[in-house]
């Protein structure tokens, strides 16, 4: 299998850059290591078919966020708003750390 590393990390606010749910913006609730995807909030909605249970008496259909492929995911700067690549380098404490390409930030 290959191995990509993924850039995006929960709690990331992305923008998606194409699909159904191209340019909405949302946080990134959680990442799918092994499948390459992350679900987003707010984006690529889904409608599914429910029973009753305990959380939801009523049952019936329900919107739910889907996964969607990282390579559809940007994210997005912190101080421009715009989006941006993300890059690993090194700080001061030799600690491997994330930072903004565009404008040569740490993201934390």
């Amino acid at each position: 299998m290959n191995t990509i590393k993924i850039k995006i990390k929960k709690n990331d606010i992305v923008k998606v850059i194409a699909g159904a749910s191209k340019g909405k913006e949302g946080r990134v609730i959680k990442v799918l290591r092994n499948k390459y995807r992350a679900i987003v909030e707010g984006a690529n909605m889904i409608s599914k078919h429910t029973k009753p249970n305990a959380a939801n008496p009523q049952g019936g259909i329900i919107k739910q966020e889907a996964a969607i492929h990282i390579s559809n995911l940007m994210l997005i700067d912190a101080n421009s708003g715009s989006t941006t690549r993300i890059g690993r380098k090194r700080d001061e404490e030799g600690k491997i750390v994330r930072y903004s390409k565009k404008s040569g930030e740490v993201i934390k």
